[in-house]
């Protein structure tokens, strides 16, 4: 089994490394902080040109992830067109698939030319059908050489996990909905429901039997754990993962079960799934020869319950799900909140850490150290839909969403365990390690520090500078510059607010049209709710550099409006 640094060591030059690597976070954005002051003070020309580089470093990064969003978001909505239960049931004859698509294809060619009576409307369509059904068939065509590795469907075995602690069956009832109506067959799938011992017996039993006779027979298995903290663990959903885990490994061993046919899915207990989510899944998964050395993210979308909650929180969300839609279509992805893995792999890799906050991006740096940099998430560009954070009233609603933004940005605790096991070993290369390192820095250090060199410390030097600075030309210039540099910037709003309407799910008819203008209105709150979300990941690193560690994992309260 795989041994990844521990968090919490003891051993005295292993604390200092990890005590070293958890620093230099925090470090570096008080360090932008003070910097700032004191260059904007004493050396104010060399502060405004800095800041002007970070505004331009800042656009070319809107301009890159607004596109990339922008494509992620025409391959979801395409994803969703597509049978990927139709796929998975005729990928295995490769060559027999890639002859019905090409008689498929010839087929509705010679329709465009014979029938003249389709309307413009429908030659577009079945034009674009063409040229979809022609790109999959130079994938086919391209698996044809590695028939041989291509797995059989119906060998595959979906185990799904929701942990709760305190969460009623109210909201865990619709994600087990979502797997009954999932477009793959229920014989196929097994339900594991991790519940908390800590929590409520009555309450725990009561929503344990609900749900159990809900869905009683629709599934292969419908397991129920029930996980009691042990010594050296955390209260947190790792730790409940792991042990879920550790008793399907002798569950799967006495039924002969073979782990690299069983992908487990580590679901949040209110996601749910798109229909044909599992369906792509296997496909992904039965078609990919390095499918052991890949993790499997859906774009995650706060749908559920996204009309109920303020329009602090939609922005917040909102803002989330264009980040992970912009992480689809990179390299470097990491897996975040609902994603599935192979089973074999999270055996070999000793599962999650049990002392760590933040278990879905942990998962993959560990997977990645194994493996010794070579692994990587395979985007499923299907939605996951997830509840905005929403509690009793308004304010508690706001706070709760900081809490669990915290949680998020808390995520950077992965950096020092994660540089004490790449960087000793000799077997990844040099460029990648570095690329690591940036990536996980890059990321917390943008999060924590852009909202504020944007909105105040762009400034400082004009107003700390001195009168010798501000009768310079490049004073003179300096607010010039930064009010141009933003409007550019602020064409990435332009492409995402009419992408975030046109994704909107349905109006509940509880509410009246016109909430239509709420949600597009509160774009507005843009500039506060930049600043706003800064302060978690700025409380998240000082936490970590000042050893004010979070104890448990907080679990975001989960209510539904009825």
């Amino acid at each position: 089994m795989y041994k990844f640094p521990d968090p919490k060591t003891t051993v005295p030059e292993e604390r200092k490394k990890q005590r070293f690597f958890e620093i230099i976070p925090g470090a570096m954005t008080w360090s932008t902080f003070f910097l700032m002051i004191v260059g904007s003070m004493y050396f104010p020309a060399v502060a405004a040109i800095a800041i002007i580089v970070f505004d331009i470093y800042f656009i070319l990064k809107i301009i890159f992830i607004t596109y990339y969003s922008v494509e992620a978001h025409f391959k979801m909505r395409e994803g969703k067109k597509i049978d990927w239960w139709g796929r998975c049931q005729n990928i295995v004859h490769p060559e027999a698939y890639a002859q019905d698509l090409i008689a498929h294809i010839q087929l509705m060619r010679e329709s465009l030319r014979e029938i003249s009576f389709f309307s413009f409307g429908q030659k577009r369509a079945v034009k674009k059908k063409i040229k979809q059904d022609v790109e999959f068939l130079r994938e086919v065509e391209k698996l044809i050489p590695i028939k041989d590795e291509i797995w059989d469907w119906r060998s595959i075995v979906h185990v799904v996990f929701l942990p709760t602690a305190n969460e009623p069956a109210e909201i865990i009832e619709p994600a087990i909905q979502s797997l009954m109506d999932a477009n793959f067959p229920k014989s196929q799938m097994i339900v594991v429901l991790g519940t908390e011992e800590r929590e409520n017996p009555e309450t725990r039993l009561a929503k344990v039997e609900y749900l159990q006779n809900k869905f009683k027979g629709v599934f292969r298995d419908f397991i129920v754990t029930t996980h009691v903290v042990a010594e050296g663990e955390m209260k947190c959903k790792a730790s409940n993962a792991t042990y879920a885990a550790k008793y399907l490994v002798n569950y799967l061993n006495e039924r002969n079960v073979d782990f690299k046919k069983v992908i487990f899915s580590n679901f949040d207990c209110d996601s749910v799934a798109h229909p044909e989510y599992f369906a792509a899944l296997t496909y992904a998964y039965i078609t990919t020869p390095m499918r052991l050395q890949r993790a499997y993210q859906p774009i995650p979308v706060y749908h559920n319950t996204l009309w109920d909650t303020n329009a602090v929180v939609r922005m917040i969300v909102t803002g989330s799900s264009f980040w992970h839609l912009y992480q689809s279509t990179r390299r470097e992805m990491v897996t975040f909140s609902s994603h599935s893995e192979p089973f074999d792999t999270l055996v070999k890799v000793g599962f999650w850490s049990v002392n760590i906050i933040s278990e879905d991006s942990n998962i993959y740096w560990k997977c990645l150290s194994m493996y010794d940099g070579a692994y990587e998430v395979h985007p499923i560009h299907l939605p996951i839909s997830l509840d905005a954070v929403l509690a009793d009233t308004y304010w508690k609603t706001i706070v709760n969403q900081y809490k669990q933004n915290r949680r998020w940005a808390y995520g950077i605790e992965n950096f020092p365990v994660t540089m004490r096991a790449i960087w000793p070993n000799k077997k990844i290369a040099l460029k990648t390690k570095l690329r690591i390192s940036f990536e996980m820095l890059e990321g917390h250090y943008t999060w924590a520090t852009t909202a504020f060199v944007l909105a105040f410390l762009g400034w400082l030097p004009l107003a700390l500078g001195g009168e010798i600075f501000r009768t310079s030309v490049l004073a003179h210039n300096l607010p010039m510059i930064t009010q141009y540099l933003m409007q550019i910037s602020l064409m990435g709003m332009l492409v995402s607010i009419p992408l975030s309407m046109l994704s909107l799910p349905p109006k509940p008819e509880k509410y009246h049209w016109t909430r239509y203008f709420n949600m597009l209105f509160q774009y507005l709150l843009f500039p506060v709710i930049a600043i706003f979300s800064a302060f978690p990941a700025i409380d998240s690193q000082t936490r970590i550099m000042t050893k004010n560690y979070f104890g448990d994992f907080w679990v975001t309260e989960k209510i539904r409006k009825q």
